[in-house]
């Protein structure tokens, strides 16, 4: 099993290729060919990743096996949408795994991950958007203790599509961290 660790500006190149590809692997198949490429083109670069890595307001967490970046996440600190009362809120920007790792445990190791930088980082709500239409990761969120409070818009290309929100507290978990 892959251990997480924080991301490396040397990570950004693998990274790149892994955010594509699993973007694509999950969301190819129920939109156009056209949205996934503008996406993909504004989020997931090189210069894009290596950005993010640096940015001190999003902590980059990989998951790799030998020289194979498996999985990622990024936690992102600062605003939060109107349904959420927070003081310090952390949202977890993104969480994938490479198809070939479902099932092996690197989400929940991720998630591990964000939720103990999430504590560690003072943050007294954790939240996330995630696709109505993708079931696979609600339930995985539902698992970890996440609640339905919201909804918004995530712009796919020229496709506004609806996201819930969802959040947790995350005070309980001061004493495990």
């Amino acid at each position: 099993m892959p251990n997480a660790r924080r991301a490396e500006p040397t990570d950004a190149p693998r990274l790149a290729a892994l955010a594509e590809r699993s973007f694509r692997a999950t969301f190819g198949s129920l939109n156009t060919r056209e949205n996934m490429d503008a996406h993909c083109l504004g989020a997931y670069g090189v210069a894009i990743q290596a950005s993010e890595i640096a940015n001190p307001r999003i902590e980059t967490f990989v998951c790799d096996e030998s020289v194979e970046l498996v999985g990622y996440a990024q936690l992102r600190w600062g605003n939060a949408p109107p349904c959420l009362l927070a003081t310090r809120p952390a949202e977890i920007q993104r969480i994938y795994v490479d198809q070939r790792w479902h099932g092996e445990g690197v989400a929940q190791v991720l998630m591990s991950r964000l939720l103990t930088a999430a504590v560690r980082g003072n943050a007294d709500q954790i939240w996330l958007g995630v696709w109505e239409n993708n079931p696979r990761a609600i339930a995985f969120y539902q698992k970890f203790g996440f609640n339905k409070i919201g909804d918004h818009i995530f712009q796919l290309g020229d496709d506004p599509q609806h996201d819930w929100i969802l959040c947790r507290d995350i005070q309980n978990l001061r004493s495990d961290v």
